[in-house]
């Protein structure tokens, strides 16, 4: 199909909405006819058509395109439809198109052994999934058995997937309806900015956070508790970058009293962070690490658990009781090699840092002098959250209604935002480029001066 692509609107007024075309409307009507929606009551939706998407930009079947600073559902770090990794999907579908989990295939050596090399040596082995959740419930699972125990510590401020335990360690509102999983306790992670420790600084922050585990692990019991699971930086909770110290810190109580760090990467691994693996900058090591998402931009489901040597050992003689029919899918493992192999050879990660330091951490500081809407910027790489807030001295977060408004005002400009609860989040697939990021703050400028201007 040959699609007209509008280009920015600067003059700050919503463009004229063309008529819809017979295409977008068919898709329109049967997803609202047919398709079940996660996380929503059906009735009250009203989904944005996707036709297409190159880079980072989709497009709907009438023309408009839209800068992707969602990455969808910040998984595509390679933006949409790269050459590289569609060719060694197309590749790999004329050898082989599946293959049971049981056997050898080269897709997924090959996958795991890159893996592995973006990590370092305290690892060995690669169990593969469907995504992330199922990752964190298969760490779960390895950490529970190595160690005996049962209980798994999480933080409130959390999202670990939508599958048994994976959910019941999640610590958000998705969690409440669906506590069916047994032995899970949650406690608070640091946040400088919305302290539950009546903090003054990182430093303070990080003490009492460090504190307050301590104490929730004793009350548990250490001896009952397998592992601590934490995201490196919980991305769906707010990009909270945890402050100095804190991750080491962490390592060392799970070390005082035998516990595994599973660290969760599933969003915010594979350059998000402008690093490999998040966790590589923050002076810290953890047992296993779950991922998703970003291995591959999503371009067929896959996700894993990288599991240590010393726990991967544990299963020589002992069975490991899980699998997944689609375990290391072929079309998914030579996505994931084409995807590693396209991020090493164009600079991928050192871009998404590059990206973060000097344009995304400059232009969100001086769009947030601007509008008073903006009580905290925090972020690394391609991964910061905008925290909007009523007062800036209260902290009185925005209703969903302001978030809305930005999110309409956003979109008729050209750029499709990612939002939870009073944040936008600010997500750019990690081959954004300095004038695409250049675009989407001054649309980002523009949809605050009229939001604000209506308050």
């Amino acid at each position: 199909m040959t699609t007209t692509v509008n280009t920015h609107n600067t003059s700050g007024s919503a463009p004229a909405a063309p008529t819809p075309s017979a295409e977008g409307t068919r898709a329109y009507d049967l997803d609202r006819a047919h398709v079940f929606h996660s996380w929503s009551a059906q009735g009250a939706l009203n989904p944005m058509v996707i036709a297409g998407g190159k880079g980072s930009e989709v497009w709907d079947f009438d023309g408009n395109t839209y800068l992707d600073f969602s990455s969808q559902l910040v998984n595509t770090n390679m933006g949409h439809q790269h050459p590289a990794i569609v060719d060694a999907i197309k590749a790999q579908a004329d050898i082989l198109t599946t293959v049971a989990p049981a056997a050898a295939n080269l897709a997924r050596g090959e996958a795991a052994k890159r893996i592995i090399a973006k990590a370092d040596s305290h690892f060995g082995k690669v169990f593969f999934t469907n995504g992330g959740a199922d990752a964190n419930e298969n760490a779960i699972r390895m950490a529970r058995l190595t160690t005996g125990r049962d209980k798994i510590l999480s933080t409130y401020r959390s999202y670990h997937g939508n599958t048994g335990a994976a959910i019941v360690a999640t610590g958000d509102w998705r969690r409440m309806p669906n506590e069916y999983s047994r032995g899970h306790a949650h406690f608070f992670g640091p946040f400088a900015y919305r302290s539950e420790f009546w903090s003054n600084s990182e430093e303070q922050e990080c003490e009492r956070a460090l504190q307050h585990l301590e104490r929730v692990i004793v009350s548990e019991g250490a001896s009952t508790i397998a592992a601590i699971l934490l995201e490196t930086v919980p991305g769906t909770a707010g990009v909270l970058v945890p402050p100095p110290g804190y991750l080491p810190g962490v390592r060392a109580l799970c070390d005082r009293y035998g516990i595994l760090l599973i660290l969760d990467e599933v969003m915010c691994g594979f350059g998000r962070t402008g690093q490999w693996f998040a966790w590589q900058g923050f002076d810290v090591v953890p047992d296993l690490v779950t991922f998703a998402k970003g291995v591959n931009s999503g371009y067929v489901p896959a996700g894993g658990v990288l599991i240590s040597e010393s726990i991967a050992n544990e299963f020589e003689t002992q069975v490991f009781p899980g699998g997944l029919t689609y375990s290391g899918h072929p079309l998914a493992m030579a996505s994931i090699v084409g995807s590693i192999d396209a991020m090493d050879a164009e600079g991928v990660v050192e871009n998404a840092r590059t990206i973060g330091t000097d344009h995304l951490a400059p232009g969100l500081a001086e769009l947030a002098e601007k509008h008073e809407l903006i009580g905290n910027v925090r972020g690394l790489g391609v991964f910061w959250a905008l925290d909007l807030v009523d007062d800036r001295e209260s902290r009185q977060a925005v209703s969903g209604g302001v978030i809305l408004q930005l999110k309409k005002a956003m979109l008729a400009r050209g750029l499709l935002p990612f939002s939870a609860d009073n944040r936008i989040h600010v997500v750019p697939p990690c081959i954004v480029t300095p004038d695409q990021v250049a675009q989407a703050l001054a649309i980002y400028d523009e949809a605050f001066t009229e939001v604000e201007a209506g308050l």
